[in-house]
């Protein structure tokens, strides 16, 4: 470099960091002015000889973090010093014990975490990626300034992503998608969402991006006429009321339009409300609800609102701070205007999120029900049960989840994402709670577990200490909270219905003449295609793999047999041959309707599904039913013409599938004959009693009973104990 680019450089580096300095939200002490300073020095003295793709002094790039950290966010001196120092432990020769020694622990912690982060290589595996995508999360128990940093420093990695080759660009721009967004939109950081979502939209799916900037930019000049029209309207009204207030009008998110176009399946002409009008008012605390809803009745006396589109989020804000009062009127022209309503200090929070309450809120744990969101997170992270995959789609499906309010029957608020289910709040309020439900009432009444609650509902949760969960309950779950709690129950409960298996397999075995060693293990697991020791145990606990099966085992267990079985050792599956048996292991049977019955059909040609994949039964004219998957390219046709055709189709683990079973009992009547029936029933644990009746007629009497059980055998096995009660003549099943 020229000497005189290296003065312009240095100049450009003084400019910047006056503008650091002079753009933060918060008001900085001397000290933290002397704490930045030595940060900046410190980082610009480590990157001295680095460039970036670009040809740019590295150093910029920190600095820019900062930048966003301290003016976008708002958070204070300490965050400010750890954005500028953020890559100098990953890039340079300085250590974390340096930084500690020059800074502090606080900042060294922070600079720790993002630099853990920074060793997180992100993989084009799904599952590889989920996994690392939970380990960077767990950085969130360390300090959550750790992830908001490294959402600024993403953010500015995207601003300036244009000089990289297009599949990293791709790459990079696929994972912000997938992570960084669903994150800022919780923590809060709204503005900085809606650009990573535009900036994922334009290396993504550039020529869709461009196609929609040009024409905003094209209808900019009509749009901004169009607001002051709608503005003017309601402006002497609003002053005659002697208001402070400010009415800015902004075009919706490329990102938010594209979704809404796909969506609604129309172009960019049919999508009505792209642009949104935000009257934001000053306002004592004391007042601002008075104020909110005065300005929302100035607004509707003037325009016509859409009474399904309010939402006040004043009267109860979001789980992640947002207040406002959003409306949705009809504008001159006959066109929707979107509507939101807040006060400057509302404004803020839904700007800078998390950082801005600090400045409302005297203490560091008000922040808009985000501790409890953390400790709900902490709480899921930890689970080891619940797999990364399904981990992070429950996770992300959280994050972007409306939101409901309901109360408890003392009158407790708890809020809850949209579409929640009496279950979910179950597990909302307390793991324990949820893991012994019996029942549930809305608003007094009895209702199923799968029952969808809606805002303003209040729910009552039945409990008792012999309910648990079932593999129905996966059913009637939407929360990822529950989800995980009911799959970690279950799999607790298949451990200690195979620890049984495995005592009656040493049973069976021995009175075949074989022992349960090693060998004997391995030739069962191939035998039986099961996956593992605890899938065979589970199998014969539950009755699946009973007698007669273990007597087909022992008598082919001959020399062809171990000779093959010797040979399955040497020469193991294709990977691919592997996978296909897992997931068909897995999911065994393909089931349809709502009773989950057992039918004959095809496969269709045209998309071949396969086991596990989303599927529906098409009943055709002269093949019977055919199955489909539901992303099929003929699905959309076939369910809009033919609907009356489509049946609900479903992949079962037929080891978790229950059966109804009706069973008709008669005998001799007897005092405490009731009683003993229903004791032998409650007894196993495997069995679920929905129904009993019994009458009496001279001495004789005959009862209906409806269980539900896993399978057959453990049926057999429960009318032989009822038979042996004293009085019962005939057991038989209907």
């Amino acid at each position: 470099m020229t000497e005189a680019a290296i003065e312009e450089e240095k100049k450009e580096l003084a400019k910047q960091y006056k503008q650091l300095l002079k753009i933060s939200y918060r008001t900085l002490s001397k000290e933290d002015k002397k704490l930045i300073r030595s940060a900046f020095d410190l980082a610009v003295d480590a990157h001295k000889d680095q460039r970036r793709k670009s040809g740019e002094a590295y150093i910029f790039h920190p600095i820019a973090v900062a930048k966003i950290v301290a003016a976008e966010i708002g958070l204070d001196a300490t965050s400010i010093a750890a954005a500028l120092l953020h890559d100098v432990v990953e890039d340079t020769t300085y250590s974390l014990d340096d930084i500690e020694r020059m800074f502090g622990t606080a900042v060294m912690r922070i600079v720790d975490g993002l630099t853990k982060i920074a060793h997180i290589s992100m993989s084009e595996d799904v599952s590889m990626q989920a996994e690392n995508f939970r380990k960077m999360l767990l950085t969130l128990n360390e300090d959550i300034r750790v992830i908001i940093i490294k959402i600024a420093d993403r953010l500015h990695n995207m601003q300036t992503m244009d000089s990289m080759p297009p599949d990293k660009q791709r790459k990079i721009a696929s994972e912000t998608l997938y992570i960084y967004a669903p994150l800022a939109h919780r923590i809060g950081l709204y503005n900085i969402k809606s650009e990573l979502e535009d900036l994922g939209l334009k290396f993504t799916e550039p020529e869709v991006y461009a196609d929609i900037l040009s024409r905003i930019k094209e209808s900019k000049e009509e749009q901004d006429a169009y607001i002051d029209a709608f503005t003017k309207v309601i402006k002497d009204s609003l002053d005659s009321e002697e208001l402070q207030y400010e009415i800015k009008g902004r075009p919706k998110s490329i990102f938010s339009i594209r979704r809404k176009m796909l969506a609604q399946n129309v172009g960019f002409e049919e999508v009505y409300d792209k642009f949104a009008v935000r009257i934001i008012y000053k306002s004592p605390p004391e007042n601002e609800k008075f104020f909110a809803w005065k300005i929302y009745s100035i607004v509707t006396d003037h325009f016509r609102p859409n009474p399904i589109r309010l939402r006040d989020w004043i009267s109860s804000p979001k789980s992640t701070g947002y207040e406002a009062l959003h409306i949705t009127v009809m504008g001159p022209k006959g066109r929707w205007v979107e509507v939101q309503i807040r006060s400057e200090r509302m404004n803020e929070i839904a700007e800078k999120g998390f950082a801005a309450h600090y400045k409302y809120k005297n203490k560091e744990k008000d922040d808009g029900g985000l501790e409890n969101w953390l400790d709900k997170l902490q709480d899921t992270l930890e689970n080891s049960e619940i797999s990364a995959v399904d981990f992070v789609e429950e996770f992300k499906l959280n994050l972007y989840a409306k939101e409901i309010f309901v109360f408890t029957p003392k009158g407790d608020l708890y809020s809850l994402p949209k579409g929640a289910t009496a279950l979910d709040f179950a597990f909302h309020v307390h793991t324990e709670i949820g893991m012994h439900t019996r029942g549930t009432k809305v608003n007094g009444k009895l209702v199923p577990l799968s029952h969808e609650i809606k805002s303003g509902d209040q729910v009552e949760i039945i409990t008792s200490e012999n309910a648990k969960p079932t593999a129905n309950w996966l059913n009637y779950a939407t929360t990822g909270r529950a989800r995980s709690k009911i799959k970690s129950s279950l799999k607790d409960e298949k451990k200690q219905l195979a620890e049984e298996g495995k005592e009656i397999l040493q049973r069976k075995l021995k009175s075949l003449k074989l022992n349960l060693d090693e060998n004997t293990i391995n030739q069962l697991v191939v035998f039986f295609k099961v996956k593992t020791s605890l899938d065979l145990y589970y199998r014969v606990g539950a009755g699946i793999i009973d007698n007669q099966k273990l007597k087909e085992f022992a008598s082919s267990r001959s020399n062809a047999f171990i000779s093959f079985f010797k040979n399955r050792i040497r020469k193991p599956d294709k990977p691919e041959d592997v996978h296909k048996e897992e997931i068909t292991e897995k999911f065994d049977q393909l089931v349809f309707g709502k009773n989950e019955d057992k039918l004959d059909y095809k496969m269709a040609n045209c998309c071949n599904p396969i086991p596990g994949d989303d599927v529906f039964g098409f009943v055709t004219v002269t093949e019977g039913i055919k199955v489909h998957k539901s992303n099929c390219p003929n699905a959309v046709q076939l369910q809009a013409n033919y609907s009356y055709r489509i049946m609900p189709a479903k992949w079962i683990d037929s080891t978790q599938r229950e059966f109804k079973a009706d069973l008709t009992i008669s005998g001799i009547d007897t005092i405490g004959l009731v009683n003993e029936v229903t004791k032998v029933i409650s007894s196993n644990l495997h069995i679920d009693m929905k129904s009993v009746h019994f009458d009496s007629n001279d001495g004789v009497f005959t009862g209906k009973i409806v269980v539900v059980v896993k399978n057959k055998a453990i049926l057999t096995n429960l009318m032989e104990n009822i038979k042996k009660i004293n009085g019962i003549d005939k057991v038989t099943r209907v």
